[in-house]
């Protein structure tokens, strides 16, 4: 007669915490993903997304660092290319009153916001891969905030 298996052996094990290398890595690959955005248009978000949902529980750096370029990504990237699209649509409908001429060179500086996200991420990918904490200006202590409770 076979014995029934318990419970306790199809039930989840916990999974082992990350090491020091390991957490530098996620933490760099989450900063990194907004390349993504280059060949794909927004899908770094999405990798920064999955990164913070599967390493949540396991490391808290890599949790704050995939969260904080999630949310960076969000605002440079996605709001960035919405406020590129409305300044050149401005501009291009103004230039037919010759005004929209002097919004061109404004249109373009927007249009450098997304570029600038990019370099921005990188590094903080760098500075992640070398273990340093790295917080993105105004988005950083946000979530460290969130992180903490304050």
């Amino acid at each position: 007669m076979e014995s029934v298996p318990s419970p306790q052996q199809y039930a989840p094990q916990p999974f082992a915490p990350l090491t020091p290398s390991e957490e530098r890595s996620w933490a760099m690959l989450a900063h990194l993903s907004i390349l993504l955005n280059l060949v794909t248009g927004a899908l770094g978000v999405v990798g920064a997304l999955v990164i913070y949902l599967i390493y949540q529980n396991r490391s808290r750096y890599v949790a704050y660092q995939a969260l904080q370029s999630l949310i960076f990504q969000l605002v440079a990237w996605v709001g960035g290319g919405i406020l590129t699209g409305i300044a050149w649509a401005i501009t291009g409908v103004l230039s037919a009153v010759l005004v929209g001429l002097l919004c061109i060179p404004i249109a373009i500086l927007i249009s450098l916001i997304p570029l600038a996200a990019v370099v921005y991420g990188v590094i903080g990918g760098i500075q992640c891969s070398q273990g340093q904490d790295f917080r993105y200006w105004l988005v950083g202590d946000w979530v460290r905030g969130t992180f903490t409770g304050s």
